[in-house]
């Protein structure tokens, strides 16, 4: 019993990254382009129904262009406004999961948190993060990793 509680900490990912290709971006609207970035980099899942992070990224990126931090209760009254506004059902929009999408943003270095106030990781734009972050940083990390156990695999 023992081993396999050690086997399960050992298979626990230190980081993931999902990417996905879609289609190129042709006079889409803002949201939509969202929704489409959420999908590529795996915060939403295809077919799913529940998408409230996008609403919530569409907050924190808005915020960002005038450098405000928010706290959570801003953010979900930013993401009913917002999904008001698209004619969008009020699903997934509890507090508690406004606050579970907002932990989801930070532990994929999207989101700075101080005290209970968030904003987009340094106040910069979707891109400059992608970039800065996931690109420079988590990818070539991820692809070292798989790339020592496959040499692993090669010794045995």
């Amino acid at each position: 019993m023992l081993g396999s509680k050690a086997q399960m900490a050992k298979d626990i990912p230190l980081a993931e990254i999902i990417l996905r290709r879609y289609e190129k971006p042709y006079q889409t609207e803002k949201r939509e382009l969202m929704k489409k970035i959420c999908l590529s980099v795996g915060l939403l899942q295809p077919g799913d129904s529940r998408d409230v992070i996008v609403d919530v990224l569409l907050v924190l990126d808005s915020a960002r262009k005038s450098k405000e931090q928010l706290t959570s209760d801003e953010i979900k009254k930013r993401v009913e406004e917002t999904r008001a506004r698209y004619n969008l059902e009020m699903r997934g929009i509890a507090e508690s999961n406004i606050r579970r999408q907002l932990k989801r943003l930070s532990d994929s270095m999207l989101l700075d948190k101080k005290g209970n106030l968030y904003n987009l990781n340094e106040f910069s734009s979707m891109s400059e993060i992608f970039e800065n972050k996931i690109e420079r940083f988590v990818i070539p990390q991820c692809l070292e990793r798989v790339k020592e156990y496959l040499a692993e695999l090669e010794k045995t």
